[in-house]
């Protein structure tokens, strides 16, 4: 959230300004070659000359230092070459190949391709950003580079200072620090996302409740107005898992505290959601008011927790709630500290924590936070630094603490955290949201490419405000927003104080019904998102994932970042704009249209259309109006035969909270289907886990270029299918299926 009278902050003007130099400039830095390091088979790092690896502090990306198995083979390629560039900063280049297309720098918003982009990776609050920003909350130093043959490579600049990436010629880093560089080199994007992961961590398995829709706005208040959005939602059969609490739940904005008036009693409010089905995630920043009396404050005062000046004070500065300290997360003790505040704040029912402004945003700042010699002490590891070293990681820092107190208070659930600012690896800690974006169709655009792009950066949990956070908007806009973004990794709804209401609801009746039918396509594929989500924290493939990733060596799809894919059996296609009708690349081989509640999005734009692979099996549940709803009776197998007759398709369940996974209580099917002559047989390939298989109706939809044959049976036991002359088709329009 940002103050919405104030305007954009000098730091971005500063950072624009030097971004665009660095293009001028770019190319002038001189070719030194640096010492290496080989951590696995194509995974190299690289230092500049004049540095040992000792010398520099210890790496806030990877999740664990690797072991270095030996010497760089002269042959490795691409090999970096480091100098400086034409404003004397440090600078490790890296040439590429004609024809190679580039993606990653995380969260930034405008196209997928990032070829010819230049951007400055520094955590900013950029209220309504637009596509002109060189940066926005969070910090992805990363590149991934597809070459024209389809083999990819990946390199990330191991430095949590300032960092511009300048992608107009070639790959370029630069910072006023050295750095290391690593490079990944693979076969394909998909190798090359998966050796990221081992180096930087997986995300947790979240809970499942945290897939459903939330609803939020800037603030709910009073108490009464948060059960009245959550009757609105039940009484119109509209699904939604979660409600928020924006920071006016607070007494005066101080964290940890809660509104005498508005909220008296919190843990009854909480009970009353739980009843209904609905979950509650409540904010908490950063900014501590410095006031004596107030018990936070207090206490950090006595364990000494504060960031200090450079002269050693404590320093202040203002944010909400007027003069604010600020934890000094890099230090072991404030991060228990700060875990520990969490014990009496969870215990009132609150079921997710929401860490917003913690860039850190400072207001009335020239530079929009903290003085850059500001001093962190750290400890244990990390050495003690100044702001300029720990500004991008702070909030990283604060969610780690705040995963580790959630954690502590519920050690039976799985931690769900939100934030705004973030360093690459912040998704073992946190999901992501893209901040303050504007209700206008150029930010529904950019909602797509930067979820994708920060699935590309090693981040699947990502999405938009749906409806766009800052001015209005209208009806046809949050529909559209709302039909895509019920398709997106997190789906939230979310808007600024003093706009008008945003609800499914708020536009009239057929902008609700086509929210409900968004909505509840959804809740459907709550089942393969779940699956997707699980093979996520497995393997560190993104759940969104671009076309390319279909056919890398297919140049016609590069570019294209409207149309996405969830997982690998199923085609997303919507319509980004306002009035022209956006076209997608076909793909190779035959992926046939599909609706899951009756929509037709040739008649309802608002509505992607979905297209499921030929040679896939997509897992399916019934319409439910939260997840404490069991979905899976009956569980539906939606079929798609590839042209030998063949598919296959995997369903992930487990108690969709809590760890027993961890120890082997989960269920992971992997379906198969063949056709015999006029017959085809569905059945259980195989099968892990020690959960037990619940006993429920499993319907099988077999769909084919004429419509879609169903049949019921066991899934335990084979299910035959007689497509002979397709007599049970329920629809025979031709590549568009009804299910």
């Amino acid at each position: 959230m940002a103050d919405t009278k104030r305007q954009l902050n000098v730091l971005a003007k500063i950072t624009t300004a030097s971004v665009l130099l660095l293009v001028i400039v770019s190319g002038s830095c001189s070719k030194l070659a640096g010492k290496s390091q080989l951590l696995a088979d194509g995974i190299a790092r690289f230092y500049a000359p004049g540095i040992e690896p000792n010398q520099l502090p210890l790496s806030m990306a990877l999740e664990n230092e690797p072991v270095v198995i030996g010497s760089v083979d002269k042959s490795f390629r691409p090999m970096p070459s480091f100098g400086k560039d034409g404003l004397g900063r440090y600078s490790a280049k890296i040439k590429i190949e004609d024809g190679t297309s580039l993606y990653g720098t995380g969260e930034v918003a405008g196209s997928l391709l990032r070829n010819g982009k230049a951007i400055a990776c520094w955590n900013k609050d950029c209220f309504g950003y637009n596509r002109l920003n060189d940066s926005l909350y969070q910090s992805h130093p990363w590149v991934l580079a597809v070459r024209k043959d389809g083999t990819a490579f990946g390199v990330l600049a191991d430095t949590t200072y300032k960092c511009w990436v300048n992608l107009v010629n070639g790959i370029e880093f630069s910072s006023a620090e050295n750095f290391p560089v690593i490079i990944i080199n693979r076969n394909s994007p998909q190798e090359v996302l998966t050796a990221l992961a081992n180096l930087i961590g997986k995300m947790p398995l979240p809970p499942r409740w945290s897939l459903g829709y939330h609803q939020c706005r800037w603030s709910y208040y009073p108490a009464s107005r948060v059960m009245e959005i959550a009757n609105g939602f039940r009484s119109r059969n509209i699904p939604c898992d979660v409600i928020w609490m924006d920071i006016d739940y607070m007494d005066g904005f101080r964290i940890f505290t809660f509104d005498k008036k508005g909220f008296p009693n919190p843990a009854e409010l909480n009970d009353a959601l739980h009843k209904m089905g609905f979950k509650s995630i409540w904010m908490i920043d950063p900014g501590v008011k410095a006031e004596k009396g107030y018990f936070v404050y207090d206490q950090g005062c006595s364990g000494d927790h504060w960031v200090k000046t450079a002269d050693g004070k404590e320093y202040n500065g203002k944010v909400w709630p007027g003069d604010c300290a600020f934890p000094d997360f890099t230090r072991p003790e404030t991060r228990k500290w700060w875990a520990g505040l969490y014990k009496d704040f969870m215990a009132t029912g609150i079921d997710g924590v929401w860490n917003d402004m913690d860039e850190p945003a400072v207001f009335k700042s020239a530079t929009g936070t903290m003085p850059l010699d500001n001093v962190h002490r750290g400890g244990g590891k990390l050495p003690q630094g100044t702001h300029a070293q720990y500004h991008n990681v702070y909030g990283m820092l604060m969610v780690r603490a705040t995963r580790e107190g959630i954690l502590t208070a519920n050690p039976d659930k799985r931690p769900f955290v939100l934030t705004r600012a973030n360093f690459i690896g912040g998704h073992r800690y946190a999901a992501t949201w893209t901040g303050d974006n504007t209700s206008d169709w150029n930010h529904l655009e950019d909602s797509v490419s930067m979820a994708l792009n920060l699935g590309l950066s090693g981040q699947p949990f990502s999405g938009p405000d749906i409806g766009g956070f800052c001015e209005d908007g209208d009806g046809k806009l949050f529909a559209r927003w709302m039909g895509v973004g019920a398709l997106l990794p997190f789906a939230r709804g979310h808007t600024c104080k003093g706009n008008m209401d945003k609800e499914p609801w708020s536009f009239g009746e057929n902008v609700e019904r086509s929210c409900r039918a968004a909505l509840e396509r959804r809740y459907r594929l709550l089942p393969y998102l779940y699956t997707l989500f699980y093979e996520a924290s497995v393997t560190g493939l993104p759940v969104m994932r671009p076309l390319f990733f279909a056919e890398p060596t297919n140049l016609k799809l590069r570019s294209e970042d409207s149309a996405f894919l969830l997982g690998g059996d199923l085609l997303v296609e919507p319509q980004l704009k306002e009035s022209s009708k956006e076209t997608v690349p076909e793909l190779t081989g035959v992926w046939r249209e599909i609706s899951l509640v009756g929509e037709n999005p040739a008649k309802d734009a608002n509505q992607p259309v979905l297209k499921i692979r030929s040679g896939a099996i997509i897992p399916l549940g019934k319409v439910v109006q939260n997840t404490t709803e069991d979905s899976l009776d009956p569980l539906t197998l939606l079929v798609c035969l590839d042209e030998n007759g063949l598919a296959e398709g995997t369903l992930y369940e487990d108690a969709g909270d809590g760890f027993g996974y961890r120890k082997g209580r989960y269920l992971l099917t992997k379906y198969a289907a063949r056709k015999i002559g006029e017959k085809v047989i569905v059945e259980i390939l195989s099968k892990q886990g020690k959960m037990q298989r619940a006993k429920r109706k499993t319907i099988v939809k077999l769909i084919t270029a004429n419509g879609v044959i169903t049949t019921e049976g066991d899934e335990t036991k084979q299910i035959v299918i007689d497509s002979t002359g397709l007599l049970q088709v329920e629809i025979k329009t031709k590549n568009k299926i009804a299910i």
